[in-house]
């Protein structure tokens, strides 16, 4: 984009520095220097995108190639679109304000399934067809990763190839391959998709035909081109300790989410909560050397000029090495003055101690989920812990001078009765009795505890794949039961919009005639979905109606035989083990962690990480 007109429309948005680019440590190359151009799309706001880890590890990994420039695209707030749609500027990145309908490679990033309206609003404002079909040659080829991608089947007509698993090494792979095809005359998009079909890891949607039953449920998914696999499975970086990351990021000129140094301690999750996509898509557990971790927080710190490390995993204090960890961390952070953040925190195996150690230069509140109220249901979710472990945890941080506790819980687990949501506000009393327990003199002063709930969505490769997801009306209910249920004025009660959960769980276990709704839904008005103050609920109904397609179609329970749409899809974990976790949730039997005992879920196959300490 010109800089006359950049500077223009720059003037009427609300935060301009979403758009300037100019950061300190953002790559500067020539375009004219490279063989490749690639726009790392986030489907959201720059204050998101920037926070996100997977993001920069990419864009480090791609800019330490001399032949590829990685830039960074973002979807532009309401405010911008609407100067960029009236003045017809397309979508452009921000390191160079070049229009990236240019590029040789957009690559979505799918980080929850409410972003898609916003990848086909990306799309639209780059001026690049919506559906891979009608791509001619001279567009970028649409890739995506992420999460969603392991299910990615309602928006799969408008992506081009999915890089399924951990991305550092197949990024690469398909560049490589791509500087390759750009050399033939005679080349195709067809036969670009057909090479980058034969690496591990990489989905093409469109060598695939989706067959359905007369009562809509999947019948087949069939390959149509020689080079696609009958299983794509997922990729890992199996030496995960010398996996590239970056020592310097990019600090933005305004505030973003998560504003500090991140340290990815270690991918995957030993626990096997039932509920959980997560700890099952990212197995196995493998973990960075602590003077890897000391290393890299001294450089990034240095790099940065932030004043704050927090550690990254799903479970940081399942960290083998989390106390040596932690020494040398506070010895950085004392020196420097700086805070340190231990999120991601079971409530069954930390220490005050531990908390004290790493709140010397800053307390801050304290977060813990036990997700359900009764023991029986946090058995049917294999959480594996405690009344006790809460309680004796609880009274531990308040004698401990913490006064500031949030406890999360999900509403509309399976089997779950009004009992057990009554169990949450029985537990959430007995967390406030432990700190009147401490004689009054003693004890700090202002407690304030946060019950939250969000909607239990049944997600892909999880026990829980098969569930039914309750309806709007059955959680509203469950809701205002809970909220009469407590009783204190010193609990506060906060929960999660529903109809977001109900869209969210639509798009979880979707298959691919959903696509037709979803750019529907664009054109009605629909983007930044995820956003309480955007989301536009009767615009999505609206646009259900309109393509003919039931929404509740999608959140029933399905039967253990039905092909579901992503059976094609191979995260590692096998569906046999699914099954039987399926099974035993119903009897509320519950299965140990990964280091007490092997559950045989088929990570093993990956030949690397806690399967073989």
């Amino acid at each position: 984009m010109p800089f006359n007109e950049k500077e223009k429309i720059l003037k009427k948005v609300e935060k301009p520095t979403r758009y300037t680019g100019q950061e300190l440590n953002m790559c500067i190359k020539n375009p004219q220097d490279v063989d490749v151009r690639f726009g790392f799309c986030f489907p959201d706001v720059y204050e998101i995108a920037m926070s996100h880890l997977g993001l920069k590890i990419l864009y480090h990994v791609l800019n330490l190639r001399e032949d590829t420039y990685c830039e960074r695209v973002f979807a532009p707030w309401v405010d911008m679109e609407e100067e960029m749609r009236s003045r017809d500027i397309g979508l452009f990145a921000l390191e160079s304000g070049d229009d990236v309908r240019e590029f040789d490679m957009l690559g979505f990033t799918l980080q929850y399934e409410l972003s898609y309206s916003n990848v086909i609003n990306m799309l639209s404002l780059a001026k690049v067809s919506l559906l891979s079909k009608d791509r001619s040659l001279d567009e970028p080829f649409v890739c995506a990763g992420g999460p969603c991608a392991y299910n990615a089947e309602p928006i799969a007509d408008a992506i081009d190839f999915f890089m399924l698993g951990e991305g550092e090494e197949i990024i690469c792979e398909i560049i490589d391959v791509y500087k390759e095809w750009k050399k033939h005359k005679n080349r195709t998009r067809k036969s670009y998709l057909e090479e980058i079909a034969k690496i591990e890891g990489i989905y093409v949607p469109s060598f695939y035909d989706v067959l359905y039953n007369d009562d809509g449920t999947v019948n087949s998914i069939v390959p149509n081109n020689p080079n696609a696999k009958e299983k794509i499975r997922k990729r890992i970086m199996n030496d995960f300790d010398s996996a590239p990351t970056p020592d310097k990021v990019i600090v933005p000129y305004g505030d973003i989410v998560h504003d500090r140094v991140m340290l990815e301690i270690f991918r995957g999750c030993i626990r096997g909560c039932r509920f959980c996509q997560a700890g099952y898509i990212y197995r196995p557990v493998r973990e960075r050397k602590v003077e890897t971790l000391t290393c890299l927080a001294n450089r990034l710190l240095d790099t940065s000029g932030y004043d704050e490390i927090s550690l990254s995993s799903l479970s940081s204090s399942d960290y083998t090495g989390l106390k040596e960890l932690t020494d040398e961390l506070i010895d950085i952070t004392e020196r420097k003055k700086i805070g340190l953040s231990l999120p991601s925190l079971r409530i069954d195996n930390f220490s005050l101690e531990l908390m004290k150690k790493v709140q010397k230069v800053r307390k801050s509140g304290i977060t813990f989920a036990p997700e359900a109220g009764t023991q029986r249901l946090r058995d049917v979710i294999n959480k594996n812990i405690t009344e006790e472990n809460i309680l004796k945890s609880t009274a531990m941080l308040f004698k401990g001078g913490w006064t500031n506790v949030k406890l999360y819980f999900m509403i509309g687990l399976p089997t779950e009765t009004y009992e057990d949501v009554e169990g949450i506000a029985d537990l959430s009393q007995q967390v406030l009795d432990k700190y009147f327990e401490i004689p009054k003199e003693e004890r700090a002063k202002n407690i304030n505890i946060t019950v939250s709930t969000s909607s239990f969505i049944p997600k892909p490769f999880t026990a829980f794949q098969w569930c039914k997801q309750d309806t709007r009306e059955e959680i509203v209910e469950k809701q205002n039961h809970l909220k009469s249920s407590i009783k204190s004025k010193r609990i506060r009660y906060s929960w999660h919009d529903n109809r977001t959960s109900y869209l969210e769980g639509v798009f979880a276990r979707g298959d691919r005639r959903l696509i037709d709704v979803i750019i529907k839904a664009v054109s009605n008005g629909c983007r930044f979905d995820g956003w309480n103050d955007h989301f536009k609920f009767d615009k999505w109904m609206q646009s259900f109606e309109e393509c003919g397609i039931n929404p509740d179609f999608y959140l029933r329970e399905r039967n253990i035989d039905e092909v579901l749409p992503w059976d094609h899809i191979d995260v590692g974990v096998t569906k046999k083990f699914f099954i039987n976790e399926y099974e035993k949730a119903k009897k509320a039997q519950t299965t140990p962690n990964c280091r007490e005992k092997c559950a045989g879920c088929g990570a093993n196959s990956f030949g690397t990480g806690v399967c073989y300490e």
